[in-house]
């Protein structure tokens, strides 16, 4: 049986890291910046995550930069707020098979950001547990924003909420999608089917696009070079979702996809967290050939429904 594992290991640019991994898969997390996972995949094959991000904004005294890899935000987005750098060093302590991750408060939002990584013992599963803690004086209302920048090549599934009702019962089973002013509805890279709808991410998509979708089912997958990764997070029905109600949101270009979960608004007062958590699974030997729905109903109860 293979054990967890947690070790120092230096990786591209980003300076020393935790790897953590249980010979199977394993995961690499900033300690120079962050918090962040800059690589999860099988042991010695290719990073899942795109880890070489080059966006950067200007912030006058610093600079935000994109880097890649799974990063923790607040929601909704409003620039310069949410874009607080995380450029500084992160506190980190062991846990049981993973580490607790640590980035503190820091204007203009003074939100503590915290991330439980977690792996298993065997196979490839990952939890983490994404924490925001309000350090202002003041009540905030926000959400709790899980970004995963994909490498590039792949092609994401995101299900479809389905519901059997009838035009009588008006606004019942509302399938929302909340498209960002520059998304395309004609992007050619976007399949907006009755079950699933799927993006190919395009390396010569330079334009980006960005939707969201109220993800009832609570899952999302990205299929990559025979590999499959697998996100997954509680939907909670009933609940206020930022940008007009949608609680999975996708955004790529020519360089990446990333994979978006969120947790509802909260009106967190001082000293107050707020939790989101996901599960990932990364399964090889996974290929999509079309965006034929019967076949990625195989897929999905092949690998996800019953995972």
């Amino acid at each position: 049986m293979e054990k967890v594992t947690i070790s120092d290991k230096t990786f591209k640019n980003f300076g020393q890291c935790i790897e953590i991994s249980n010979g199977i898969i394993d995961l690499l997390v900033t300690t120079e910046l962050g918090p962040r996972i800059i690589r999860y995949g099988f042991k010695d094959q290719p990073n899942e995550f795109c880890d070489d991000a080059q966006l950067t904004l200007d912030l006058g005294n610093e600079e935000w930069r994109l880097y890649g890899g799974h990063r923790l935000w607040h929601s909704p987005e409003v620039y310069p707020r949410t874009y607080v750098p995380d450029n500084d060093p992160v506190r980190w302590e062991r846990i049981t098979d993973g580490i607790r991750v640590v980035s503190d408060a820091k204007l203009p939002n003074m939100i503590e950001k915290e991330m439980e990584i977690t792996i298993s013992s065997t196979g490839t599963n990952v939890r983490i547990v994404h924490k925001l803690t309000n350090k202002n004086a003041w009540a905030v209302e926000f959400a709790v924003w899980a970004l995963s920048v994909m490498a590039p090549g792949g092609i994401e599934i995101i299900p479809v909420p389905q519901h059997a009702s009838h035009f009588s019962d008006g606004a019942k089973g509302l399938r929302i999608i909340s498209l960002w002013s520059y998304a395309k509805m004609n992007d050619p890279s976007i399949c907006w089917g009755d079950k699933y709808i799927t993006v190919r991410q395009d390396q010569g998509n330079k334009d980006g696009c960005k939707f969201g979708i109220s993800n009832e089912d609570g899952w999302a997958a990205y299929l990559n070079k025979n590999h499959m990764f697998v996100k997954k997070y509680t939907h909670l029905g009933n609940s206020k979702y930022p940008d007009n109600g949608v609680s999975y949101e996708t955004y790529f270009c020519d360089f990446m996809l990333e994979m978006e979960s969120l947790s509802p608004l909260a009106k967190v007062e001082p000293g107050e967290t707020i939790i989101h958590t996901e599960e990932w699974t990364l399964t090889d030997g996974v290929t999509l050939a079309s965006s034929d729905e019967k076949e990625m109903d195989e897929i999905v109860k092949k690998y996800i429904k019953m995972s």
